[in-house]
């Protein structure tokens, strides 16, 4: 049902009543209204609209159990007939309801569909952020602060009891940990790009994205630099709720944190001390906190205990809820959060297992509706990646918040993938998909596997003789990030998929390529590296890309991976450090693709020890890493015959399944 507005249409754009008499008699009004003044009219358009259809309450202070207030805007239908369901979205982003800066209200069309369709819409910031009170602490911990919030709003008069959360990052990235708490009123969850909230699970101890391999992801550098705000501007406590909302125009509490180049602050040795040379502030990042984990993360190893005590998820904290997992193939990792999805199957009851639903798209983080009908992932045209996420979204909870029987459970698949290459959706029952199998490629070379000009090929069975490659890493001249899966990096990495062909004249790559497919081959599921390896360093690094080369010979990356050495016998296990010139078998962690190889083209590995700002340097010392300054240049070397069968293995599906 349409709403009446008071006002004009200008260009698809509801004008407000007296924006529109100020343009009235003027025949080129349309003309002279900026894009700024077109937004600004559009923005108290939808916050009419919402006011009407809406009781609204904000900067509602909620009690945590400690006795913390957290801030909450509060958004639900008017003249509902009974009790409704709530959504909740809680963030450390800032939801302030004015732009301070555009001197207007900010976008509210997600609250106002919400509430049209018969909602209450919740959002709240994390402990220690903008108008919420306490100490921040990564993913809003403590944990208990979102069970608090759950019963305090299944208690509120107008609420039936049933929440349901959505999110993409970091305000998705909390859910796991306090579903596994079983909340009565916690309903259902939708997590989208989440990976930082997915500890350790199966033989992976991300820890929240903060590690692969061993290696430490730089990407929580420069978001911690925003985040980690210990001190900063408070309202008093006994500010009124009037008081809070009237300020809230004036002073939205969001730090306005100095530019940084982070292509020349990710340089910066120790490592711990980048954020200070920056002019950050103290907190989390290098700094021992009055917080659940004690802070001081970047001195932390993959199992250390502080990560058990926080916000994040573990396979030892079983969900026993219906979930709607979104997940993307250039997200900073895929694979932890596949294993969670697939975890919760396994481990949840019967019923429960089988309410979990996935998507996989083809896009960078959180960039799911962003997609178009040429959507372009970097350089490469993925075709048309746009589903309707919305609809899937408001049919999962009206069937668990509202009870509706819509059949949304037997109309989407288990699992939907989007399959790179043929760009084109999938569907299956399970991941990997229903049906695949592997099939291993081994190492080759005549021992001058180097550039793409080398003689490294991949093969259907390894070499008789090992004619070892070798290069030089040199952390001082690190082999540059150049696309691939990740985030929030500032101008130190454009991510997406780019012709690698350039990069790959380095000396200290290693190119191995099959013949090219005569048959086309879909890869869908984890692919998995074994190396065998040998050092001049007591401590190194080794990664590898997986490209996909076009019949004109552009190189476009699919994925990558780093191994630091010290970790190869297991995350849970006391580092291992390696003697000279001893070969040493390496397993790289399983990560997960999709992608069609057609007719033509070929598939390459690309070796090398760095992929930065990506992932950290190793310094190759044997030390800390992270507080280091002095660094030493590795000889590195990938052996490969039937004694050291360097091989990749690949998860295939067979052609037809899933259309």
């Amino acid at each position: 049902m349409r709403t009446k507005h008071a006002g004009s249409t200008i260009a698809g754009i509801v004008i407000p009543a007296g924006l529109s008499l100020l343009m009235a008699g003027s025949a080129f009004a349309q003309q002279r209204l900026s894009p700024q003044e077109a937004m600004i009219a559009k923005r108290h358009a939808i916050e009419k609209q919402l006011e009407e259809v809406a009781i609204i309450d904000r900067k509602v202070m909620v009690p945590m159990r400690d006795g913390k207030r957290m801030a909450a805007d509060i958004y639900r239908p008017k003249n509902a007939k009974g009790k409704v369901p709530i959504i909740f979205v809680r963030t450390p982003y800032n939801f302030n309801f004015w732009d301070v800066k555009l001197g207007a209200p900010r976008d509210m069309s997600k609250e106002l569909e919400a509430v049209k369709r018969g909602y209450a819409f919740v959002q709240m910031n994390e402990r220690g952020h903008f108008f919420s009170e306490g100490n921040y602490e990564i993913l809003g911990a403590p944990i208990t602060d979102g069970s608090d919030a759950i019963k305090w709003m299944t208690s509120q008069p107008w609420s039936n009891g049933k929440v349901g959360a959505t999110g993409c990052s970091s305000t998705a990235e909390w859910q796991m940990a306090v579903v596994s708490r079983d909340d009565p009123g916690f309903t259902t969850f939708n997590a989208q790009g989440f990976g930082a909230g997915v500890g350790r699970v199966g033989p992976y101890y991300e820890q929240g994205n903060w590690f692969r391999g061993g290696a430490m992801q730089m990407l929580f550098i420069d978001w911690l630099y925003g985040q980690q705000n210990q001190v900063r501007p408070m309202l008093p406590p006994d500010a009124t709720q009037e008081e809070r909302i009237r300020t809230s125009k004036m002073f939205d509490l969001a730090p306005q944190m100095p530019p940084v180049d982070w292509s020349k602050a990710f340089w910066h040795l120790p490592q711990k001390d980048i954020i200070k040379a920056v002019g950050g502030p103290p907190g989390v990042f290098d700094t021992v906190m009055p917080v659940p984990t004690g802070g001081n993360m970047v001195a932390r190893t993959p199992n250390d205990p502080a990560w058990y005590k926080g916000g994040l998820w573990n396979d030892s904290q079983k969900i026993n809820k219906p979930g709607l997992w979104f997940m993307s193939w250039f997200d900073v990792s895929v694979s932890p959060n596949l294993a969670a999805y697939n975890h919760v199957r396994e481990t949840a009851s019967k019923k429960i297992a089988d309410q979990q639903y996935a998507v996989i798209a083809p896009v960078l983080h959180c960039a799911f509706t962003r997609a178009t009908e040429d959507t372009m992932i970097g350089d490469l045209n993925v075709g048309d990646a746009r589903y309707d996420y919305e609809s899937l979204l408001y049919g999962w909870f009206d069937h668990f918040l509202k009870g509706e029987d819509n059949g949304i459970l037997e109309k989407q698949p288990k699992v939907m993938y989007y399959v790179l290459g043929e760009n084109k959706w999938k569907n299956t029952d399970t991941w990997p998909p229903v049906g695949a199998t592997t099939t291993s490629y081994y190492f080759s070379s005549k021992g001058k596997a180097n550039t793409l000009y080398g003689d490294g090929a991949l093969t259907t069975t390894p070499d008789a003789e090992d004619r070892p490659d070798s290069f030089l890493y040199d952390p001082a001249n690190p082999v540059p990030t150049f696309g691939g899966g990740g985030c929030c990096q500032g101008n130190a990495v454009t991510f997406g998929s780019f012709d690698q062909s350039a990069h790959e004249t380095r000396s200290d790559i290693l190119v191995y390529d099959t013949e090219p497919f005569k048959e086309g081959i879909e890869v869908s599921g984890p692919v998995t590296v074994t190396l065998y390896v040998s050092s001049s360093a007591k401590d190194t690094d080794f990664t590898f890309k997986m490209i996909d080369v076009h019949p004109d010979g552009k190189a476009y990356n699919l994925t990558e991976n780093i191994q630091r050495m010290r970790y190869r016998e297991g995350y849970d296990k006391p580092p291992v450090w390696m003697e000279k010139d001893q070969i040493y078998k390496v397993t790289f962690q399983p990560i997960d693709i999709s992608n069609y190889f057609k007719p033509g083209h070929k598939l390459r590995i690309a070796v090398s020890s760095s992929n930065f700002p990506r992932f950290d340097r190793n310094l190759n010392t044997g030390g800390n890493n992270y507080d280091e300054t002095e660094m030493v240049v590795a000889r590195n070397v990938i052996h490969h015959d039937s004694e050291h069968p360097s091989q990749i293995t690949l998860t295939v599906v067979p052609r037809g399944a899933g259309d």
